[in-house]
């Protein structure tokens, strides 16, 4: 786990498992696989094996060992609900969610379809424990069908990441979303990001109540655009947050 991670949306990081593979145009320019393929074949590297998915059981236990509540972005160096992941493994890392419920966890997939199976196997007729967020991300309109796959899924808070925004993402139904995130792609071939997308995304969520958090404009560094959208900065989280004093 990292103690402090960079994300403006949360405390820290933890990756059970690394690597992935591409599924969709928002997996074009993969931070993360950029990162883990400058160490591959650097012998006893954590991403000696760059970004091949990776199962990482002594990183299991780390947030349990974590005694501050935190807010945590659970692998933000892979996807859990990657199609070749077993569940008995994700079945573990819901096991330390569970058990470690004084951290909010933050779990983000594109893989939407396959979280709400796993969730609705997992909990039956019950729900996802208040501290565990399942979220999805919308890169543009034709990925927003994973918000119905959320939607359909037993969670308690679910939240929406639209990062890397790369197109509008239409007349989005915010019913039952807890969060919204948005901010542009960063890196040496950043794709722009306009402006009305993030407006429009922005004021969804003011005519539906939901709070929203802007990240970044993005381009080559990830601050290099700077956070202000309409001359202010977005950061707007939960309430879920501030009544545990968390923020």
């Amino acid at each position: 786990m990292a103690e402090r991670s960079k994300i403006e949306w949360t405390d820290a990081t933890w990756n059970p498992v690394t690597g992935c593979t591409k599924i969709t145009s928002g997996c074009d320019h993969c931070y993360a696989e950029r990162f883990a393929e400058r160490f591959r074949g650097v012998s006893g590297h954590p991403f000696e094996n760059g970004f091949d998915l990776t199962l990482r059981p002594k990183r299991l236990a780390e947030p349990l060992r974590w005694k501050a509540p935190r807010m945590i972005f659970v692998n933000s160096m892979s996807d859990l609900f990657h199609k070749d992941l077993p569940w008995p493994y994700i079945d573990r890392v819901f096991a330390t969610m569970e058990a470690a419920d004084w951290h909010i966890f933050q779990v983000l997939t594109k893989r939407s379809s396959i979280m709400r199976d796993y969730l609705r196997s997992r909990y039956g007729s019950g729900i996802v424990p208040s501290h565990i967020w399942c979220g999805v991300s919308v890169e543009d309109e034709r990925s927003a069908s994973r918000v119905e796959h959320l939607r359909q899924a037993p969670a308690n808070v679910r939240f929406l990441s639209a990062e890397p925004l790369l197109g509008p993402v239409g007349s989005i139904h915010l019913a039952d979303i807890a969060w919204v995130i948005a901010g542009g792609e960063s890196g040496p071939r950043a794709r722009p990001m306009d402006i009305s997308w993030v407006r429009q995304l922005r004021d969804s969520c003011a005519s539906q109540k939901i709070p929203f958090f802007f990240k970044q404009w993005g381009g080559f560094r990830p601050k290099a655009g700077g956070r202000e959208l309409d001359g202010r900065t977005w950061d707007e989280f939960p309430d879920h947050i501030r009544q545990r004093a968390l923020i």
